[in-house]
């Protein structure tokens, strides 16, 4: 028994003194140098580290407080650092010395200041950084501890100013560096708060009555509602490995953070140099990260979501990484043993099957012009079809067919109506294209929302134009 004790001390004292020696290490350290640090804008990360010293890293970043769209339709007082949300990221080295200045813009009504999670000293800076708008902080710190971190403002009323947006992550690379890779992206997960409901529009004001009940309206990745889809979206070719710094904001829920379509090779947890592999989904603290490694070895869309899956489909917590094929660096054999794709597509008829009645229940929008209905109906679809048919209207290939340039709108707006209203089920041909699948009546969206997704889908991506009513809606609904 005393042999088993005396070698648990051991390996504790061992383990003390090994860390306690590495961050020993990094504080002696002697700094050679200096330079201005590269901070950039989510999803994009400041190249990796190639020097094999410490030096001193000049970092300066600017709180404002900015009115910017938060979904299609809904505008909110972001408080920022360096004028975005998430915050730039930072990179520097394990050993560096790290003169930070913080500024606050003459704008701002609040004073700020910033706790980074990386540094040892109180507060994590945010007591030497305290800054009232129109003036300039200035402290330093040593960066002892390799890993990525989480860094935010922690001005009373704390969790006010997280909610607003005031996060980023701060990586301080290992002296030898991480594994190289052939792309490297900033994806940060948070929740945002507002008066009104999720979707309603207009300027929305914070709430901190849902805040502190844990109610949030919205769920994104990097500040706002598809910031990562579309046009925004992430880019990697076949063959190439891709590593996704990711952070949690908050304030309050935790992500579990998960790539449909891919595995994560690599799992850095918490952001540590602790590493799983071969990793389906990964929690992601509020206040924490993680670092993920993945080999695209497959075309297509990977979809980015916390798997919380309401938080994805229905609050805006979705991204995309769209991955084309290198021929030089996989060939299209290679990637069919992979994945396949879909091989048949035969007819399934059960007994008792029936079109099915999907809730949902956006806000609805009067619209007075055919130009309000089209802006209302874009917010109808991005909250209620994109998910199906995709942002830009190309629908699922053998799922769900295209909006986008699409024959079978030549019915006319009553018949698109109908389809929404009532469901659709059975074969259909678009485009020369057969589908057989199952469109959910939608028959809780309001009158007004279902004329305006309609006349935006007939006045967006080619289509032949046209505009259909709430009072003919009523009609079809009748039917």
């Amino acid at each position: 028994m005393h042999l088993i004790r005396l070698s648990l001390f051991t390996l504790i004292l061992f383990a003390w003194t090994h860390v306690s020696a590495s961050e020993m290490s990094a504080a002696n350290e002697p700094i050679i140098g200096e330079e201005e640090a590269v901070l950039t804008i989510a999803p994009n990360v400041p190249p990796p580290i190639t020097r094999d010293h410490a030096t001193k890293v000049i970092v300066n970043l600017e709180t404002r407080e900015l009115r910017g769209r938060l979904t299609d339709g809904v505008e909110y007082t972001f408080w920022t650092f360096g004028g975005v949300v998430p915050g730039k990221f930072i990179r520097i080295r394990e050993g560096d010395l790290v003169e930070f200045h913080l500024h606050n813009h003459p704008s701002s009504r609040m004073p700020h200041n910033i706790d980074l999670h990386a540094v040892t000293g109180p507060g994590g800076g945010a007591e030497s950084s305290f800054t009232a708008p129109g003036h300039s902080s200035t402290f330093s710190f040593k960066a002892l501890n390799p890993g990525l971190y989480v860094y935010h403002c922690a001005t009373a009323p704390v969790g006010m100013h997280i909610a607003n947006g005031m996060y980023g992550l701060i990586l301080v690379e290992p002296k030898g560096g991480y594994p190289p890779v052939d792309r490297e992206y900033y994806v940060m997960q948070s929740e945002f708060y507002t008066k009104g409901s999720h979707g309603e529009t207009g300027y929305q004001p914070f709430s901190m009555e849902k805040a502190i009940a844990e109610q949030a309206d919205y769920v994104v990745f990097n500040g706002s509602v598809g910031a990562l889809v579309g046009d925004n979206a992430m880019t990697a070719k076949t063959g190439e490995t891709v590593r996704l710094y990711v952070g949690n904001g908050g304030p309050n829920l935790v992500s579990s953070f998960h790539v449909i379509g891919e595995v994560f090779d690599k799992v850095y947890i918490e952001g540590g140099d602790l590493v799983n592999r071969n990793v389906q989904s990964t929690l992601v603290p509020a206040g924490g990260s993680t670092i993920v490694d993945m080999e695209m070895q497959v075309p297509g869309r990977n979809i980015l979501v916390d798997h919380s899956i309401f938080r994805a489909f229905n609050k805006g917590a979705l991204g995309m990484i769209e991955v084309s094929t290198d021929e030089q660096a996989v060939s299209t054999e290679l990637s069919t043993m992979v994945y396949s794709g879909k091989t048949s597509d035969d007819i399934y008829r059960p007994e008792g099957g029936a079109i099915l009645d999907l809730q949902e229940e956006p806000t609805s929008r009067v619209a007075a012009t055919q130009s309000d209905q089209i802006q209302f109906g874009k917010q109808v679809y991005n909250q209620v079809c994109a998910a199906c048919h995709q942002p830009d209207g190309s629908g699922v290939a053998n799922v769900f067919p295209p909006l986008a340039e699409s024959d079978w709108l030549e019915r006319g707006p009553v018949s698109a109506a109908a389809a929404i209203l009532h469901g659709l089920a059975g074969k259909i041909t678009v485009n020369g294209v057969d589908y057989n699948s199952v469109m959910p009546a939608m028959a809780s969206l309001s009158d007004e929302d279902v004329a305006n997704v309609v006349t935006y889908i007939y006045n967006t991506w080619g289509n032949p134009g046209g505009r259909i009513d709430a009072s003919e809606v009523a009609g079809i609904r009748g039917e």
